[in-house]
């Protein structure tokens, strides 16, 4: 069947390395570093709770109509596609509290923003040239 798993698995996508046991330890392959394939990857949370959920949501921040902004702007700039800049959606990021939230990888940057102009200045300072915006920077969670 082209394209689908029988394809993926003959392209060696799925034959991944399998761990190796010695007694009760577990030894592990290194990992392989991958291409990121894109230069910047960019979520925007769009998750959306009930009213009564007790919690905020993006959704109800206007997140729709910034990612699809943001998408738009993006390829109207001639960022997008592959090797450079995707906007994607995304479900809940657990961060809703700070948000509405952006999160940029690889680095992990995570952002907050609250209207086109925030969004602009995303795209010009850290997609365009490589520059975080420090003032829209919500703190990273502690690992």
């Amino acid at each position: 069947m082209p394209g689908g798993v029988t394809a993926a698995k003959s392209a060696g996508r799925y034959n991944r390395p399998k761990a190796t046991q010695k007694s009760h330890d577990i030894e592990f392959l290194p990992a392989k570093l991958m291409d990121p394939f894109y230069k910047y990857h960019v979520f925007f949370c769009l998750n959306q709770r009930d009213p009564d959920a007790g919690r905020p949501s993006c959704a109800n921040c206007n997140a729709q109509a910034m990612q699809e902004y943001a998408k738009k702007r993006v390829k109207q700039l001639g960022l997008a596609g592959d090797g450079k800049v995707r906007i994607n959606k995304a479900g809940c990021l657990e961060r809703c509290e700070l948000g509405p939230v952006v999160v940029v990888y690889p680095e992990g940057t995570w952002y907050t923003y609250v209207d086109e102009a925030d969004i602009d200045e995303i795209v010009d300072s850290h997609l365009v040239n490589g520059k975080i915006v420090e003032r829209l920077l919500i703190d990273q969670p502690v690992v």
